[in-house]
């Protein structure tokens, strides 16, 4: 099942695809938030498109696409997951899972314009597999345990400003990661009964231009041992996002430039979506 939210900033309204045709979801919530991951949204959707309870939406395609989830209460990000990553950032594959975190206010639309913010010269980009809760986590037993507090998967593009995450971190990555806008996400929710998150492929192109292209089975932490791990240390709430880490190819490498305004930015994941984003001047 794929859910979006369309419409224009601060008036999305939460809907389900079936092949090319949106519907409104509105008759079961308000919006695709925490609550009503929790509370077995496929059943719920089924049912209420076999009653015919859910009006079509009109044009849908002409709509602004917004994130496919309300802002959340947290964004955790897991940094050096792919182990060329690590490389090129110059380091080894960590031992154990290193953790930061993105101000929940980064969330955006998947085609929103994405600013460079005023001062950076180094705005990089990165394509990563996101993980949206659907069931509270706390101090799981196990890492199967992990697959019944997964509400889906999403595209993210995990915006980074390289100087602020590394030469003036403070040994703290956030302060590169909390940009406006610097956490692209969607087209779709799409929930784990409709695809299978741990062996897809993930792409981004500049201009055009080839960027990174992996695949998630080479993900060092897999998506269960993320969300299981995570909970031994805090507590996941429904509709928390995770972000699982990118793959090589980015400007941090020294292979590329970084974004500068007029870049054109294109992320895909296989079975979740495409975005597109035109980087203009904070």
């Amino acid at each position: 099942m794929k859910l979006s939210r369309l419409g224009p900033v601060g008036e999305e309204v939460p809907v389900v695809w079936e092949e090319d045709r949106a519907f409104d979801l509105r008759p079961l919530t308000a919006d695709i938030d925490g609550a009503f991951l929790s509370s077995d949204p496929v059943a719920q959707v089924r049912v209420a498109l076999a009653d015919r309870r859910l009006p079509m939406v009109g044009e849908a395609d002409a709509l602004r696409v917004g994130a496919p989830i309300v802002r959340p209460s947290a964004v955790y990000c897991i940094g050096m997951n792919y182990a060329a990553h690590a490389a090129e950032s110059g380091s080894a594959p960590p031992e154990h899972m290193v953790m930061f975190m993105k101000s929940p206010n980064t969330v955006v639309g998947p085609n929103d314009d994405v600013a460079v913010p005023r001062g950076s010269t180094k705005t990089d980009w990165e394509v990563e597999l996101g993980i949206v809760i659907g069931a509270r986590a706390s101090y799981l037993e196990s890492a199967a345990d992990a697959r019944l507090h997964i509400a889906g998967y999403v595209v993210a593009n995990d915006l980074s400003e390289r100087d602020w995450q590394i030469a003036v971190s403070g040994g703290q990555w956030s302060k590169g990661k909390s940009g406006p806008g610097f956490c692209p996400l969607g087209p779709a929710l799409v929930t784990p009964d409709e695809i299978d998150a741990s062996d897809l492929r993930l792409r981004s192109w500049v201009n055009g231009e080839p960027r990174q292209d992996s695949r998630t089975s080479d993900l060092i932490f897999g998506i269960e041992q993320i969300v299981w791990e995570l909970s031994q240390y805090l507590i996941l709430e429904p509709g928390d996002l995770i972000l699982t880490g990118t793959p090589e190819g980015v400007a941090l490498s020294g292979r590329f430039p970084y974004l500068t305004p007029g870049d054109i930015v294109e992320l895909e994941i296989e079975g979740l979506g495409r975005q597109r984003q035109t980087v203009v001047a904070g």
